[in-house]
């Protein structure tokens, strides 16, 4: 019995990825049903993280392993996006991802954070929010990270830029907004054209080319605004601010 059991655990831990957390349906899936990994729980091979949800015994489990979980096995339509994105990408150096930052998960408004990933210690604080910031395909704008044993999905720079925006100005400031918009040289207008005609923000759509417009990025000649529907009436980030009139949208004074 004792080596029928290391021979399932050896399998098992062969198609487990170093680093993540296993939820239960899944490791059913693999053959280890309930009993058996209770019995794996008792031998030291596993370890709860949660109800229905583990890790290796001696593994270093980050968010990035619960989300691996919860994209992968569970296959809940949830990313890591905004500044969390952008950091993850080498665009916000000037930000920390370590411990006891914030890290902006994303997802549908009819899909929640399973209660395990709530309730872990990450040592980061997980903000999560749930919107239809776009319509269409819940995937587009999303690309993969690879972080070692496993990749997440997370947003792209032109997605992660915009749900920014959406967040600004009352959890995520302005003018981190700002400076992460000038470090982004490089955005591929064809996506950039896609994600502001699917965007449901008007308020979105109006500050990220306020923005764009001021770094006087290259790739912004590139947009058709003609599609882009800005809405109508004026929007006001704050009070007493600076009043764009291209875009109808009073934002901080900060030089821009």
């Amino acid at each position: 019995m004792a080596s029928e059991q290391g021979s399932k655990i050896n399998q098992l831990l062969k198609k487990w990825p170093s680093g993540s957390v296993a939820v239960l349906p899944w490791l059913e899936r693999q053959g280890a049903y309930q009993q058996l990994v209770h019995e794996y729980t008792k031998t030291s091979w596993l370890r709860r993280v949660g109800q229905g949800a583990y890790a290796r015994e001696g593994d270093k489990v980050e968010w990035t392993g619960g989300l691996y979980a919860i994209q992968e096995q569970m296959r809940l339509p949830i990313h890591a996006g905004g500044k969390t994105a952008l950091q993850m990408q080498g665009y916000a150096h000037f930000l920390p991802l370590g411990k006891g930052a914030t890290v902006s998960l994303f997802g549908l408004p009819n899909v929640k954070l399973p209660a395990w990933f709530k309730d872990y210690r990450w040592e980061v604080k997980i903000r999560y929010t749930a919107t239809n910031l776009f319509a269409g395909e819940e995937n587009q704008g999303l690309t993969k990270k690879e972080l070692g044993a496993y990749s997440v999905a997370v947003a792209s720079p032109e997605r992660a830029m915009m749900e920014v925006l959406y967040l600004a100005p009352h959890q995520e400031s302005y003018e981190e907004a700002k400076l992460l918009m000038e470090g982004l040289t490089t955005l591929r207008p064809r996506l950039v054209q896609t994600l502001l005609e699917r965007c449901n923000s008007v308020k979105v759509k109006r500050l990220f080319m306020v923005l764009a417009e001021s770094f006087q990025h290259t790739w912004v000649k590139k947009l058709d605004l003609s599609k882009v529907n800005f809405g109508k009436g004026k929007r006001m980030l704050v009070r007493g601010g600076r009043f764009d009139s291209k875009y109808n949208i009073t934002v901080p004074d900060t030089g821009t």
